[in-house]
């Protein structure tokens, strides 16, 4: 099991995801809402979502090495199988929402060109950047909800009972 001052490497990049997800959520909400916030945001809205998304794995792996560790010491904990079992479930929805994003920038940029382009029957990429963009708003949602409920029974899973 890594560690960093003897702090096991998972809690600390618990922090990277909390905190990077819900930021790349709340900022790709707002460009797929505001077309011209994604002509001038696209770049940092990508790096925010790119490191949330990567956080996800690495502090997954942390955790499941963390897991590991406690069962050697004879730790018996179900809250933390619970909770393994829904960081389990923010992986595939982290990557849905990366991939998602991607593809809205991609789409926009098509999108903005189609409009420069001043062509009255063709809208492909207009009609798409607007369908992939209710897609990022769903997940999101689905990304922020699930980091919560992870996030919310792994402080669970340590703390409670603690300083009663």
């Amino acid at each position: 099991m890594l560690t960093i001052d003897g702090i096991p490497l998972h809690p600390l990049l618990v922090h990277a995801v909390v905190v990077l997800l819900p930021l790349a959520a709340l900022s790709a909400v707002a460009i797929a809402l505001v077309p011209s916030w994604r002509r001038r945001y696209a770049w940092p809205v990508l790096g925010v979502t790119l490191a949330g998304v990567a956080a996800v794995p690495a502090a997954k792996q942390a955790g499941e090495d963390l897991m590991s560790a406690l069962e050697k010491n004879g730790v018996q904990n179900p809250a933390i199988q619970a909770h393994a079992e829904l960081g389990d479930l923010l992986l595939p929805i982290a990557l849905g929402f990366g991939v998602a994003v991607i593809a809205l920038l991609v789409a926009g940029r098509l999108a903005d060109r189609e409009r420069q382009a001043d062509a009255p029957t063709t809208k492909t990429w207009r009609v798409i950047s607007v369908v992939v963009s209710v897609l990022v708003v769903l997940l999101a949602v689905g990304a922020t909800v699930q980091t919560v409920r992870t996030g919310h029974s792994g402080s669970g899973a340590v703390w409670r009972g603690t300083g009663s």
